[in-house]
């Protein structure tokens, strides 16, 4: 059964904490992703990372099919687990775009990022992967 998590708040404490790494022992973990991605649908969300559910761990989720529909082609299975992410690289000009937070609710703002970007991540099945992205995907995973 799926849990929908409250989303914690701007200047919650563990917004600014910095989040640890995990490993395949961590307990739970199939189900913190399945209830993190149903607590993103129900915001209307496209990116939810784990302190924003008050858990304190180097884990996001990404679905960016919503923005397949009106700003990018090529986003409509662009669904994914990010386990202990590192940004290697990062490209190309900045662009704006204006942006919302799911723990700022009700604001968006003018926000630049560099369009291309290098990631090495573990999958939901602790598979190693590094991976170039660019345009919206790259936006969204920052």
């Amino acid at each position: 059964m799926s849990l929908i998590y409250p989303i914690v708040a701007y200047g919650t404490p563990i917004l600014k904490k910095e989040a640890v790494e995990i490993d395949e022992s961590f307990d739970g973990l199939d189900q913190l992703i399945e209830n993190m991605f149903d607590t993103m649908y129900q915001a209307n969300g496209v990116g939810l990372a784990a302190p924003q559910v008050n858990h304190s761990i180097r884990l996001f989720v990404v679905d960016a099919s919503p923005f397949s529909e009106v700003e990018a082609e090529g986003l409509e299975d662009f669904k994914r687990v990010f386990i202990n992410p590192i940004i290697e690289e990062e490209a190309g000009d900045e662009w704006a775009f204006a942006e919302g937070c799911l723990s700022i609710p009700l604001i968006r703002e003018e926000v630049m990022r560099k369009e291309k970007i290098v990631l090495s991540y573990y999958d939901e099945n602790w598979n190693f992967r590094e991976e170039e992205f660019d345009g919206y995907a790259a936006r969204i995973i920052q």
